[in-house]
């Protein structure tokens, strides 16, 4: 509660910039970084060293996630004949011809096309057609049909 009141009221002169208290703060700091980390000189440039290169190598991997992604896209947009992208050509330009699709998604899309060239080829449609009921197809087509009169007939004064 103490230190609530003292922060809340604090000293009235310190605020004002009269020359106060405030310089301790700065001169206990040490203006080597390396010291205020607790290293030495050489400790602590070896460490930034490390820091930079993690940074690239994690910037060079999620670059390269980045254009895996792009290539997948690419190819299904050939695959359902979509327009292309710019952005993800370039993404795939930027990060070089080493670039590949994962299997996994490959497989994927690699089953996908099969199971859409068995249901567009002719055989595909003769299966489709003797799976249907045709009982209910009549009896859906005639419901749709008798809707279809009593509505025209609601709207319709002639008929």
């Amino acid at each position: 509660m103490a230190f609530l009141l003292k922060s809340m009221i604090g000293n009235p002169l310190s605020g004002m910039g009269l020359g106060g208290g405030g310089d301790k703060e700065e001169d206990e700091t040490p203006k080597d970084p390396a010291k205020a980390a607790g290293m030495t000189r050489e400790e602590y440039e070896e460490y930034q060293k490390q820091l930079v290169e993690e940074k690239m190598e994690r910037d060079a991997d999620f670059l390269h996630k980045k254009a895996e992604r792009a290539t997948l896209r690419v190819c299904l947009r050939d695959k359902y004949r979509l327009p292309k992208s710019e952005q993800d050509e370039n993404m795939i330009e930027m990060a070089g011809d080493d670039v590949d699709v994962p299997e996994e998604l490959l497989k994927m899309v690699d089953e996908d096309a099969t199971e859409e060239e068995g249901k567009d080829s002719i055989m595909g449609q003769f299966q489709n057609l003797q799976n249907m009921d045709m009982d209910q197809l009549k009896e859906k087509a005639s419901a749709t049909v008798t809707e279809l009169k009593t509505k025209a007939e609601e709207k319709c004064s002639v008929m």
